[in-house]
C-alpha cells in the first residue's frame, strides 16, 4: 500500500527517533520468510526491547540523517528489515541469531554499533554480548574476588599458627584458670 506525504514523514519521524535512542542495529533481508514467522519474531522482538520495521530504505536513509546509523545510508539496498536495539546492544543479535538458525532465508546484511558499520558476520560478535544482569552479575563476581582470597588467606595463616580452631574468648578463659 503506498503511503501519502504526510505517512512517510511520520515513519521517518517515528524511525529517526527509534535511532536516536537505539544501541545498535541490524539490516537484515527478509524475502521468503513466512507471516507466522514475522509475528514470531516480532513478538519476541516486543518482550526483549527491539524495534523492528519493515519500511522503504529511501524513507530509512532519511530517517537516519544526524544519527549514529548514518554510516549505513549507502548500504540500505534491498528488501530490508531494520532491527533497532533499545534496551541492551546486543539485544537485536540475539534476536536476529535466533531466528535465522530456523529460516535461512533471513540474512543479515549490516550491523552498525556506535556509529560503526560491520559486515553481516558481526551478527554473532554483537549477539553474544551479555545482557545487563549478566554483566552486572560478572561484575560483582570480580569485585568480590578480592575480599574473598584475602579471608582466606588471613584463615590460611590462622590454621597455620593453630589459632584457627578455638576462640579467642576461649583461649583467653583457659589463661586465667591457669594462672
Amino acid at each position: 500500500m503506498a503511503l501519502n506525504l504526510s505517512q512517510k514523514q511520520e515513519v521517518v519521524a517515528e524511525l529517526a527517533e527509534v535511532a536516536a535512542n537505539a544501541h545498535s542495529l541490524i539490516a537484515v533481508e527478509y524475502v521468503g520468510t513466512t507471516v507466522s514467522q514475522m509475528t514470531a519474531m516480532r513478538k519476541k522482538a516486543r518482550e526483549t526491547g527491539v524495534y523492528l520495521r519493515v519500511v522503504k530504505n529511501t524513507l530509512a536513509a532519511r530517517a537516519v540523517e544526524g544519527t549514529s546509523y548514518e554510516c549505513s545510508k549507502d548500504s540500505l539496498v534491498g528488501p530490508l528489515l531494520y532491527a533497532f536495539s533499545t534496551e541492551e546492544p546486543g539485544a537485536a543479535g540475539r534476536l536476529i541469531k535466533e531466528f535465522a538458525k530456523d529460516n535461512n532465508k533471513l540474512v543479515p546484511k549490516l550491523v552498525v554499533v556506535e556509529g560503526q558499520l560491520y559486515p553481516a558476520g558481526h551478527v554473532d560478535v554483537l549477539a553474544s554480548l551479555p545482557t545487563l544482569d549478566q554483566a552486572l552479575s560478572m561484575l560483582a563476581r570480580v569485585l568480590s574476588e578480592p575480599a574473598a582470597m584475602f579471608a582466606r588467606a588471613v584463615k590460611a595463616v590462622g590454621d597455620k599458627q593453630g589459632g584457627g580452631d578455638e576462640a579467642p574468648a576461649e583461649a583467653a578463659a583457659e589463661t586465667a584458670e591457669t594462672a
